[in-house]
């Protein structure tokens, strides 16, 4: 059982981290400069600034669980690919491993070549034809655990 590679989540953190205190910080620096920072404005600065803050914050705790619920598990006889974005929410997705006709890894560009992590997309046999694994760390090492598994699985059918 595994989740996506970590570069999913941080940046993406960060990135909102900063676009959550950069205006707070911006706009209270201005009011400070222009002395708009006494009584009422200091008042209502700090609550549009917990207000925006707070929303940030439930953006960021919502990314990381969805992140920490995007889960692949790969079984003896099974790939399964489970995501729930939130607590309302869930995608589950199978495919026997004797279904799965070919597998292709994608890795592209410097940083999934840096940190080896890339997408897995399985051809099977059933009427929903693509199954993508996204994200995945070591791609190459899955995909050698899925084929093993897999061939053990139409051994045992024959």
């Amino acid at each position: 059982m595994s989740n996506k590679h970590w570069m999913y989540l941080w940046p993406s953190i960060t990135l909102r981290l900063v676009f959550a205190l950069a205006p707070v910080i911006v706009i209270a620096w201005a009011l400070s400069a222009a002395g708009g920072f006494r009584d009422a404005g200091a008042q209502i600065f700090w609550i549009v600034a917990g207000i925006w803050m707070v929303y940030w914050f439930v953006r960021m705790a919502l990314m990381w669980y969805a992140y920490h619920n995007d889960l692949w598990v790969i079984t003896t006889q099974r790939i399964v690919d489970s995501f729930k974005p939130n607590p309302f929410n869930i995608r589950l997705s199978t495919a026997d491993l004797v279904n799965v006709q070919d597998m292709t890894v994608h890795r592209s560009g410097i940083l999934r070549t840096i940190f080896d992590y890339g997408d897995i997309v399985c051809q099977t046999a059933a009427s929903n034809q693509d199954f993508r694994l996204v994200g995945i760390p070591k791609p190459r090492e899955v995909q050698v655990i899925v084929d093993r598994e897999r061939d053990r699985e139409r051994l045992r059918y024959t």
